[in-house]
């Protein structure tokens, strides 16, 4: 039929609607540029995984027990067989208290502290020490930050006399000032220092102190 507007023309527009229809029923329109889901994902800004909080306790000095078959450790045996309660370990936990209780009592001029836990010749060292110190009208600042190390060094048995040498590396502030304020030796600095320590006591004798007979710096 002539000028007529051919039928299956008409058909394969309707078709070709309806498949557009259909398939932005289902994809949507995009406009621009858009990732696609992974790698928009992928771009989020990464959060931070929370970490447990530090423990503010400080860790407690390693203990430096030499071993059996040294001369030291065969002392320190020698020490048990004669005082089953004796432990080394133990004995350093409590040679870290007196160190410290004994180093912050010098400092302070606290005497009593002092004659506690020093033998006769110590205390008098220590004491004439301080009083020296009171009479110039001079002040001592000793602080322990922290004690890095305890290790026995040597022991030994003499009767019934047990005498222990310990090995103590600590951080301290040592500073002695003049009655004006003016610095007379030492600073407000953290110092590593090593000291020697040699504590004794008598097995035979019921009180279980172990008192400090001699110090030494290395």
């Amino acid at each position: 039929m002539s000028g007529a507007f051919p039928v299956d023309l008409i058909l394969f527009a309707m078709v070709a609607a309806f498949l557009v229809l259909r398939l932005r029923s289902v994809l949507g329109r995009r406009q621009g540029f858009e990732r696609p889901p992974q790698e928009a994902r992928a771009a989020e800004p990464l959060r931070p995984v929370p970490t447990a909080a530090p423990d503010a306790t400080p860790a407690a000095p390693p203990r430096g027990v030499p071993d059996a078959r040294t001369p030291a450790g065969q002392g320190l045996a020698r020490i048990r067989a004669q005082d089953g309660g004796f432990d080394p370990a133990l004995f350093l936990g409590g040679a870290e208290g007196a160190f410290r209780m004994i180093v912050e009592a010098f400092a302070s001029g606290d005497r009593a502290t002092l004659r506690n836990l020093l033998s006769d010749d110590t205390y008098a060292g220590f004491e004439q020490a301080i009083a020296a110190r009171e009479t110039a009208g001079e002040r001592q600042r000793t602080e322990i930050r922290n004690v890095q190390d305890m290790s026995i060094e040597a022991a030994d048995l003499r009767g019934s006399v047990a005498e222990i040498t310990v090995r103590i590396v600590s951080d301290q502030i040592n500073m002695v000032t003049a009655a004006d304020g003016s610095v007379v030796s030492g600073h407000d600095g953290v110092t590593e220092i090593v000291d020697l320590w040699t504590f004794q006591r008598d097995l035979r004798n019921s009180d279980p102190t172990w008192k400090l007979v001699g110090t030494g710096a290395v």
